[in-house]
């Protein structure tokens, strides 16, 4: 789902305040931060894996318990990190994809830790969370070449603490995983998914008791779904989840007007709340197992291409005429859908003949007031980290999450002119200014000159000029001229394991999807070119060179 475009009051009645103010204890605790038992990271390939087993491991998810009180070794909280080595290019969808990395990670948990997850998982002692960040983030380009196509390591423009007591950027894939272990004590039992790039602050219960072998995370309106709710809403855009007044069941109909969704929906009955689907759900451990059966020559095989939506929850919830007239939209075969829908069936009557403790599919309502930040479009990481620097609740909030408690941070820019409204982290700069509404992270320089809602990130120069709106992202400089962006510029660094360099550009109006083949001004290859050639890349070597360069540079500057 986009994020959605209005912004809400965050705290605009005693109980949402309340629900708030709890989210936020839970997610920026520095002594019991919330957090899964286990956390899954699908990754695009086994560098990237290796890599984010590492980081977590050491960071947010660090161990900070060797021993429990028997004597014996601590696992959890867990890592596991997993490439998704499918046999076509265009991957396995995320419905095969969550049951491909979950088997991936059992192995792993099993040869690392002589850890049973499964069986952990269904005994209802561990909680566990998939994170898929595999894909190519055409729409965030030119950033995540820069991270070496390691997309959910693209950087904020604020600085965390290290265990080593050093600072740096915290990664959107970090932000996100601190932000979602609100749900895991919740979910025992369950494997909670999650997207890379969103993070979220509730307005409705994130405790609660699950009532249905799989819950959606979804934002109910409080109205009752009639046809003027539903264009106002612009509910014909979205998935759609659909709650029933009895029992809290739940029904998924995808991108239809009003009349065909109460059409599609009337097995359901008498329909009390609709909203748009966020696609993060959570499955019992129960249903998790039947799908791998289900799906287990697929699998086995590497082979075939299923997402949760239109191939395990609308078969699952819709009746068969319904479901084949909805993929029929997606131009999909009739009998191919007829045939879909009938093995999912019998799945689903096998399953709930045996497992009717729980409902079928429900849902969980994060609010239609929710505080949403998306990071994974060029426009909406530029809109939402120059809320850094802006006022109103909502940017309040973020700033709280991300530790923000002042505009200057840990920073040495004494000989800089600062506006009140900039924000600036962990940064060392001589002379120079910074305009109002910029936002800088790790940046070191003796001058710069840093115009209004700029953001900077991890770059060194002996001089770094930003013109108006200009991004300027891990740019690692030690000539005399320096770096210099002109208004609504991107630049970005690509280092390779060797520690050669090349610039790539855009600007921040180019969508990196739509010119993904592009040439644009100024780059000797197109976005998908560097994606090519970064294919595979060692991210691990090459963060620590990319560090050297940095320091390396800083420290000829004097700084």
């Amino acid at each position: 789902m986009s994020s959605p475009s209005k912004r809400p009051h965050p705290a605009s009645s005693q109980t949402t305040a309340a629900i708030i103010e709890s989210a936020m204890s839970a997610m920026t605790s520095a002594t019991s931060p919330a957090l899964f038992d286990v956390t899954i990271i699908c990754t695009t390939d086994d560098y990237q894996a290796a890599y984010w087993m590492d980081r977590l491991s050491k960071g947010i998810c660090k161990n900070s318990n060797a021993t429990n009180a028997d004597g014996g070794a601590v696992c959890y909280p867990m890592v596991l990190a997993v490439s998704e080595d499918w046999s076509s290019p265009s991957g396995a969808g995320n419905g095969l994809g969550t049951l491909y990395a979950f088997q991936k990670a059992c192995r792993i948990a099993k040869e690392k830790y002589n850890v049973d997850l499964a069986s952990e998982l269904k005994g209802g002692k561990v909680s566990a969370a998939l994170y898929h960040t595999a894909g190519k983030g055409t729409r965030l380009a030119p950033l995540p070449a820069s991270e070496n196509n390691n997309k959910p390591g693209v950087k904020l423009p604020v600085c965390h603490k290290l265990t080593d007591g050093t600072y740096e950027p915290i990664t959107v894939l970090e932000a996100v995983v601190r932000q979602t272990g609100i749900y895991a004590a919740s979910r025992s039992g369950r494997l909670s998914v999650f997207w890379g790039d969103q993070i979220f602050v509730p307005t409705q219960p994130f405790v609660y008791t699950p009532t249905h072998h799989v819950d959606i995370m979804c934002t109910l309106e409080e109205e009752p779904p009639t046809e003027k709710v539903w264009k106002d809403k612009g509910l014909e855009k979205y998935g759609v989840i659909a709650v029933s007044g009895e029992g809290g069941d739940a029904a998924q109909v995808e991108k239809v007007d009003h009349g065909t969704a109460m059409r599609m929906l009337k097995n359901l009955g008498d329909i009390s709340r609709v909203g748009p689907s966020l696609g993060s759900f959570s499955v019992s451990a129960k249903i998790l197992e039947a799908l791998c059966e289900e799906f287990k020559a697929e699998l086995e095989a590497k082979d075939g291409k299923l997402d949760t939506d239109p191939h395990f929850w609308m078969p699952l919830t819709l009746p068969q005429d319904e479901y084949i007239s909805l993929m029929s939209q997606k131009g999909v075969e009739d009998d191919e859908s007829r045939s879909h829908h009938m093995r999912m069936t019998k799945m689903k009557d096998a399953f709930l003949a045996a497992n009717s403790e729980l409902g079928l599919f429900g849902a969980v309502d994060v609010g239609s007031n929710a505080c949403w930040w998306d990071y994974g479009l060029l426009k909406l990481y530029i809109a939402n980290n120059l809320k850094l620097s802006e006022d109103g609740p909502d940017a309040d909030l973020l700033r709280r999450f991300f530790g923000v408690t002042s505009r200057n941070m840990n920073s040495e820019v004494s000989g800089v002119t600062v506006d009140g409204s900039a924000s600036v982290s962990s940064c060392k700069a001589k002379s120079g200014s910074v305009g109002a509404h910029a936002v800088m992270a790790a940046v070191e320089a003796e001058e710069i000159q840093i115009g209004e809602n700029a953001i900077v990130v991890n770059c060194v120069a002996k001089k770094i000029v930003a013109g108006k709106g200009a991004v300027l992202y891990n740019l690692v400089s030690e000539s005399e001229e320096g770096i210099t962006a002109e208004d609504g510029d991107v630049i970005v660094s690509v280092t390779d394991a060797e520690g050669s360099s090349m610039l790539l550009k855009s600007k921040i109006d180019i969508c990196g999807g739509k010119a993904w083949k592009q040439v644009l001004d100024g780059n000797q290859m197109s976005f998908e070119d560097v994606n090519k050639q970064n294919r595979n890349a060692d991210v691990s070597t090459i963060e620590k060179k990319r560090k050297e360069l940095f320091k390396k540079a800083s420290s000829s500057f004097g700084l």
